[in-house]
């Protein structure tokens, strides 16, 4: 039986290609992850290892709160006293102490250099002191050793044309400066460090740019040849300040990684999803394909029956071609992934998420992960084929249009169905809704009953075929002919068939629709809370809109003349109640540019904050049984603890508010956090919004590149364009999922037109044309697909909102105009899919195909 299984196989490469393509894609996508994530993980881990390679230990500022960069959290800089302490130490050869912070570029053209949201890197270096602590390495020039000197990194210069001696602006704490490129560098060990910048000054000129006088960010220590790492960080230790800590080079390198590795992993898991619903979409493709292929070689298997093989031998010789099938595709994909992981890094690339990278890393884990899941994935998409093959008896052989028996439970199938999906959505209530459950048990519970839905639906989907294809197909039938009445007619007549290549498409549009209900809620809601809370008549955001910008340019707008108001909202971290917590400070005319309102206190309450005071939202006033004169204490990254009053508690829009969980007055703030930046400033003028007062501001924040000047509608849709990335993001990765049910339409239509050659053959007889076919064909696919999306979209809105509810979403907005935007593209991709089953069918040899067995 095995080579009677082999050498079938072989007799239809191009049904076993066109089912092998399911698992190719799926498993290149896992493959392709790993690939990705892994590549950039050991770039990280590259740039950490050469951070630290010279170091024995390592001094760095440790915030009081918890946290680091990578949450949003400034540690505190540390004295630079502190340095001579240390080099005191007698277990110390060397110790030098840098500046690292963020310092964005600007080009000839006046703005700002920035890829996405990749970080804007600044460092100190000591060009005459031991560079053993540098991890950069100089390509051309030399070190900055001046006020007005700088070096920039390699990619930088060649992709915005800058070379050595020309000047370039560089922007932090106050207005842009300008300095000379002397020296050209790149990151030691890394082939590219993504979209980073880089800026290298002197250590005099990086503590005056950052206003970091006579303060250091880290020490970098070398041992004497005796001393071991673990006894100089022993010596080192008693002379630490509490908002300083110290490790040797080897825990930093290993702790930074693996505070960079969780964000990683969260990508990686993001990435992995994707792979998984395109296995699952695979699953119904195999099944499906592997279910026609059974039933057209039912005088083949009787054959079989009838020369001795058992129902065993005939199970098992199914389940050896989708094994075949599945190592052969698995294989494929794994490599493939190599090719997709590029993709996928293009991908992130066009919406701004460029990372470092270096050689390619394609661990072991990564070939066993992928061949498992798709070798699993293959067997358990033919185990149905494979049951249904064992019933095919050996009076078949010679019987003429003999059909595979229905099973014991066909009957039952409707009945089953709505039991499953009944289950699944118990299951994804108890997920939802009930308490006390751990996340990744929630997690589960809406992983397995989403993955129910979809089994579910696709089992009641035969059941609904006949009548939901009649509808579909009305414009088919009345406006394609007798083409496109035998089309409507093709797609009942096998309603099972017709239900499982639907279904396929189904998953990917389902999950399509439910991340654009979502997304459409969450713009509906963003814009009413901006709308019913911004009175300003302008705002003033960083160029990209989300990363905060130094108040500094808020300053500037202060005495230009037509202005009234200019009010901060500042932003940054602390702990209250010992949560980690978002912290806001407003200025006293807050009221004049904001409304909002007042549950306890008034317009009036933001002047009223002084040194003590600060308000709230109703939510988190009522979680921690808060009220008007209530008293807490906030504890500040540098260690501060501020002791406040409450003094006025506000109920935000459903979409939320620019206010973090606690805020105070700008002045306490600028006092207790280093480097007090904004996340937004709001402007009014003598006016209003006009192109005259909007050129004034634009001149007075010339110096300013990294600002922006943006009226309430501009503000809407530069914040509504980080959202519509991610949808685009999202878009990208599903259509994946859509691409292999793609696949399964060929599939399906391929495998029929093979089935009905015969059919067909008739038809030409009796005149059809080749045009005729072919649009029968098409017609036919594009049922199919409309099939798909009409049981995709009611099962994508319907999740939408569960989720919805469950996470306590501001609005439930049904987006009509993308929704018919989506079943254009499912008629569209039901054109494609046709192209070549349409072309093969209006190729056939009449004569041949009347003898057609």
């Amino acid at each position: 039986m095995i080579g009677v299984t082999l050498r079938g196989l072989l007799g239809r490469k191009l049904r076993a290609t066109l089912t092998a393509v399911a698992i190719v894609l799926g498993v290149a996508m896992i493959s392709g992850t790993y690939v990705l994530t892994d590549t950039i993980k050991a770039a990280f881990s590259t740039v950490f290892a050469q951070v630290y390679k010279n170091t024995d230990a390592v001094i760095t500022g440790e915030s009081a709160i918890g946290g680091n960069q990578n949450d949003g959290v400034v540690p505190p800089s540390l004295p630079e006293s502190l340095l001579a302490q240390v080099r005191n130490l007698p277990g110390v050869a060397v110790a030098e102490g840098g500046v690292n912070d963020e310092a964005k570029l600007v080009n000839h053209k006046g703005k700002v250099i920035s890829r996405g949201g990749s970080p804007n890197l600044a460092f100190s270096v000591d060009p005459k002191g031991d560079q053993r602590f540098n991890p950069l390495v100089l390509t051309e020039g030399h070190w900055p050793n001046g006020a007005h000197e700088i070096a920039i990194d390699t990619k930088t210069a060649s992709a915005n044309g800058f070379h050595l001696g020309d000047s370039i602006g560089a922007i932090a704490r106050g207005p842009v400066e300008r300095f000379r490129i002397v020296g050209l560098a790149r990151f030691g060990g890394l082939s590219s460090i993504g979209g980073a910048t880089m800026a290298v000054f002197d250590l005099p000129t990086a503590q005056r740019f950052f206003d970091k006088q006579s303060k250091l960010d880290s020490i970098g220590v070398a041992g004497k040849p005796d001393v071991s790492p673990a006894e100089l960080v022993g010596q080192i230790r008693p002379l630490l300040p509490e908002t300083a800590q110290v490790r040797t080079g080897q825990e930093e390198a290993k702790k930074q990684t693996s505070d960079t590795n969780s964000f990683l992993n969260i990508l990686q898991y993001f990435l992995l999803a994707f792979g998984f619903v395109a296995l699952f979409v695979g699953i119904f493709v195999i099944a499906n394909t592997m279910g026609i292929t059974v039933a057209q070689r039912m005088r083949e298997l009787a054959t079989l029956r009838t020369l001795g093989a058992t129902r065993r031998q005939v199970y098992w010789s199914v389940v050896l071609e989708a094994f075949t099938i599945g190592v052969i595709a698995s294989v494929i994909g794994l490599f493939a992934g190599l090719g997709l992981a590029k993709v996928l890094n293009q991908i992130f690339v066009w919406f701004g998420i460029d990372l470092p990278q270096v050689g390619t890393v394609f661990a072991t884990r990564t070939i066993v992960v992928a061949l498992i899941v798709g070798i699993f994935v293959t067997m358990i998409a033919a185990v149905r084929p494979a049951l249904r093959a064992t019933r095919v008896e050996p009076i078949a052989a010679v019987r003429e249009g003999a059909v595979l028996p229905p099973s014991r439970l066909a009957k039952f199938g409707p009945y089953i169905a709505v039991v499953v999906i009944a289950g699944a959505v118990a299951l994804m209530l108890v997920g939802l809704f009930v308490g006390g459950l751990s996340t990744k048990l929630r997690l589960l519970c809406l992983g397995i009953g989403a993955l129910a839905v979809f089994v579910g639906v696709a089992m009641l989907a035969p059941t609904l075929v006949p009548s939901v294809a009649r509808v579909l197909g009305w414009p088919a039938a009345t406006f394609g002919g007798a083409a496109g009445s035998l089309a409507r007619g093709n797609s009942i007549r096998n309603p099972s068939r017709t239900a499982s290549t639907a279904s396929a498409l189904m998953i990917g549009l389902t999950l399509v629709t439910l991340v654009a209900v979502l997304a459409a809620g969450l713009k509906t809601t963003f814009e009413d809370s901006v709308n019913k809370l911004f009175s300003a008549d302008y705002a003033l955001t960083s160029e990209n809109g989300f990363t905060p910008t130094s108040i500094a340019s808020e300053r500037a707008l202060r005495g230009v003349r037509g202005i009234d108001v200019v009010s901060g909202v500042r932003a940054g971290e602390g702990r209250v109640f010992g949560d980690r917590i978002g912290v806001t400070a407003v200025e006293p005319n807050v009221g004049t540019v904001i409304d909002l309102k007042w549950t306890e206190g008034s317009t009036a309450t933001p002047a009223q904050l002084g040194r003590d005071g600060a308000f709230v939202s109703k939510d988190y006033a009522k979680s921690h049984h808060l009220h008007a004169g209530s008293t807490f204490d906030l504890e500040t990254p540098a260690g501060g603890r501020l002791a406040l009053v409450l003094r006025g508690i506000f109920d935000p829009p459903k979409g939320g508010s620019p206010f973090g969980d606690v805020t105070i007055s700008a002045a306490r703030f600028d006092r207790e956090y280093a480097n007090p930046q904004n996340l937004f400033a709001f402007v009014n003028m003598s006016g209003g919004v006009s192109d005259e007062n909007t050129t004034t501001l634009q001149r007075a924040l010339s110096r300013y590149p990294d600002a922006k000047i943006q009226t309430k509608s501009e503000f809407i849709h530069n914040q509504e364009r980080g959202i519509n990335l991610l949808l685009q993001l999202l878009y990208v990765l599903l259509s994946l999922s859509i691409v292999i049910s793609l696949f399964g339409i060929v599939n399906t239509l391929v495998l029929t037109v093979f089935e009905r050659t015969r059919e067909i053959g008739m038809l030409r007889a009796v005149g059809m044309t080749r045009r005729q076919v072919r649009n029968m064909i098409r017609h036919e696919s594009i049922i199919t697909a409309l099939l798909g999306a009409a049981l995709a979209i009611p099962v994508g809105i319907v999740l939408a909102l569960m989720v919805g509810k469950a996470i306590d979403y501001p609005a439930f907005t049904i987006p009509w105009v993308t929704l018919v935007v989506f079943v254009g593209a499912a008629i569209a991709a039901g054109l494609v899919a046709a192209i070549f089953p349409a072309r093969r069918a209006g190729r056939l040899n009449v004569l041949e195909a009347l003898q057609y067995e």
